[in-house]
């Protein structure tokens, strides 16, 4: 694949994950607010969604890469690499992506998760045309040549102003994220997309480390 076409579609799915905060996401939470008087409970969920919806569409990637390489590898003969070839395939056959299973995988986990709390009647197949939007998104970032991801995240963490702005009804000089808005978009160490957080005092600090959303041991920040 030319780095010139890597560049393009690069830059192009940046601005995606941009127009992905700025206008699909505001379509979800006001459908969502319908059902949920709270918005920050809205927020969160919005946010566990993106989440959810980059790691099925990144193992849901995996899994496609395997099938493509098992089913090309017989009859590759170059010039090439093998690799190559399986990406460039899969960058010409998006829609091969199988996005309903990974919308299923994402609602069955928010469907589980003991951070969300929402009325019985809200289904989230509600929001599924936000999913299937990321999930699009967060597929199609794997296929670039240094893939394309959400920064660590863990509740409540430091504020980092190289990751995170702070949401207008945040305490400015809180130390803390009590929760967050949106995910950073990052290129390995690199923050390429800010998210948005919440900073507020009084929130408290983790004592183990967990990946995104694990149960966690609270301790009071003094």
């Amino acid at each position: 694949m030319s780095s010139l076409l890597n560049s393009s579609r690069h830059a192009r799915l940046v601005s995606r994950f941009s127009d992905l905060y700025a206008v699909e996401r505001l379509e979800a939470q006001s459908l969502l607010r319908h059902y949920i008087d709270n918005l920050e409970m809205v927020q969160i969920i919005i946010f566990i969604a993106t989440v959810e919806a980059f790691q099925a569409a990144k193992l849901s990637y995996h899994q496609f890469k395997l099938r493509v390489r098992k089913t090309l590898s017989p009859s590759h003969l170059g010039p090439e690499i093998l690799e190559e070839s399986v990406v460039d395939y899969i960058v010409r056959n998006l829609d091969l992506y199988d996005v309903q299973a990974s919308i299923n995988d994402v609602i069955n986990a928010m469907n589980v998760n003991p951070l969300i709390s929402f009325p019985p009647e809200v289904d989230f197949v509600l929001i599924s045309s936000f999913i299937r939007e990321t999930c699009r998104v967060a597929f199609a970032m794997q296929t670039l040549d240094s893939p394309l991801d959400l920064a660590f995240t863990s509740d409540p963490e430091l504020y980092s102003d190289n990751k995170y702005r702070r949401s207008y009804d945040s305490e400015f000089t809180a130390p803390l994220v009590v929760y967050h808005v949106w995910p950073a978009l990052v290129e390995g160490d690199s923050v390429l997309v800010k998210g948005e957080a919440i900073t507020r005092r009084g929130a408290l600090l983790p004592t183990i480390s967990w990946l995104n959303f694990g149960p966690f041991l609270l301790t009071e920040l003094v």
